[in-house]
């Protein structure tokens, strides 16, 4: 990956930028060809790019992204089981350059509303018509007291896929036949809620096959997840008592860490694992909030037709990022509200009404090699959020393990669908 640090020289510089309007020319309103910013190059950003080009040719649209290369979190509990190579999950955006979306290899440090401009790492200034906001997910480290940067190096939380989890592949690969892995779960919102009960069923089924006396323990902020059944089904059924798992009501939410121990402390006790995978609570991607499109809940509120910000005109925010209502944090929900919002917005630059967007995900987990099942849900604006409406279906709990090893299947040709039809 190449990622240029934000210093205080290049803050310094972009004020200084921002101040003399270099670089980019803002577009006159009566020029007939728009520019569109879109910040944060995975599922979200880059579907909304390429849609964006697809639907106005002849529209400016600019991809502001640090990373050169995408690590998808979708799968990355494959790599942390051994099963996968992280390779697998990188992607880089030169097909969108080929396809005529400008690659801006920085980070955003200024988001100015009221001047309807962005300033990058460099002292870059750039005008928009619209931005589009896809920043993703950032922690919020003070609702987990001792959990920072420094503590996940570790107790490593991988839910930023890349490094943190080859950090926690490695720790698993380190920890002697007999010890106990424990994964601290946050309440809701989060990105992906099923995908720590995937990570916990890899896990489970890399030390059934390497380190067969070793334990999966759970200390869970909720007291039912998604797919509940399904999953505790499959962990019966593969693993035995092998995995564990302790409930909001059992005493299960950490409340706090103490990384020179990799201690996990709850209100009704203290967990000292061989392997700490701590996931904190999190909230909107801190471009978001540097935009003022956050509201007290860290997330970010939206008009659920346009995607535009309740609270800062002419930027849409998309992803894991937005309040979506009942759609879930998903690659699936935020490739579908990428393209949606791309509609909404040539809509909008054309002076015409956007319709009505109706949304489809799915959520496919893996609890074992040929084992898999879904969820798939349709989601329309009701009132000021998404609502689920009919057509959505679930996979049966009591499937045979024909229909287990097909939906596996599935499964990875969703993968390679998704990561063909964003970066490919």
């Amino acid at each position: 990956m190449t990622t240029r640090p934000v210093t205080r020289r290049s803050a310094v510089l972009g004020i200084t930028a921002a101040a003399a309007a270099l670089a980019w020319p803002r577009l006159s309103r009566a020029q007939s060809t728009a520019r569109v910013v879109v910040v944060g190059g995975g599922f979200g950003g880059a579907a909304c790019a390429r849609a964006l080009k697809r639907a106005q040719a002849d529209l400016q649209v600019i991809l502001i992204e640090p990373n050169a290369v995408f690590t998808s979190c979708p799968f990355s509990n494959e790599v942390i089981a051994g099963l996968r190579d992280i390779e697998a999950q990188q992607f880089s955006h030169d097909k969108l350059a080929a396809n005529g979306v400008t690659m801006i290899d920085q980070a955003v440090t200024t988001i100015e509303p009221r001047l309807r401009s962005v300033m990058t790492a460099d002292g870059v200034v750039m005008p928009y018509d619209r931005l589009v906001l896809s920043p993703g997910i950032d922690f919020r480290f003070e609702a987990l007291p001792g959990y920072d940067d420094a503590a996940s190096e570790k107790m490593p939380h991988a839910w930023k896929a890349g490094a943190q989890t080859l950090l926690l592949r490695r720790q698993l690969e380190a920890m002697d036949d007999g010890g106990t892995v424990a994964i601290a779960i946050p309440a809701n919102p989060s990105r992906c809620p099923p995908a720590p009960y995937e990570r916990a069923s890899l896990i489970a089924h890399y030390l059934k096959t390497r380190k067969p006396r070793s334990k999966v323990l759970l200390l869970d902020a909720k007291d039912n997840f998604p797919q509940q059944r399904l999953f505790e089904k499959a962990w019966k059924e593969l693993y035995g008592d092998m995995i564990e798992r302790v409930g909001l009501s059992q005493g299960g939410r950490a409340t706090s860490v103490d990384p020179s121990t990799k201690t996990i402390i709850t209100e009704f006790g203290n967990y000292t694992p061989d392997v700490a995978n701590v996931i904190p609570p999190q909230r909107a991607g801190r471009i978001a909030e540097a935009a003022g499109a956050t509201d007290a809940t860290g997330w970010c509120p939206i008009d659920p037709v346009t995607f535009e910000s309740k609270l800062v005109k002419n930027v849409h925010v998309i992803g894991d990022a937005c309040l979506g209502g009942g759609i879930p944090k998903s690659a699936s929900a935020a490739s579908a509200q990428g393209k949606a919002c791309a509609a909404a917005i040539v809509a909008l630059l054309g002076s015409r009404a956007p319709e009505t967007p109706r949304l489809t995900g799915i959520c496919y987990n893996t609890v074992a090699p040929g084992y898999g099942f879904s969820l798939a849900g349709n989601y329309q604006p009701r009132g000021n959020i998404f609502a689920e409406v009919e057509g959505g279906a679930t996979s049966p709990v009591d499937a045979p393990r024909e229909l287990r090893a097909r939906e596996a299947t599935e499964a990875e040709r969703w993968f390679e669908t998704i990561t063909a039809d964003t970066f490919g």
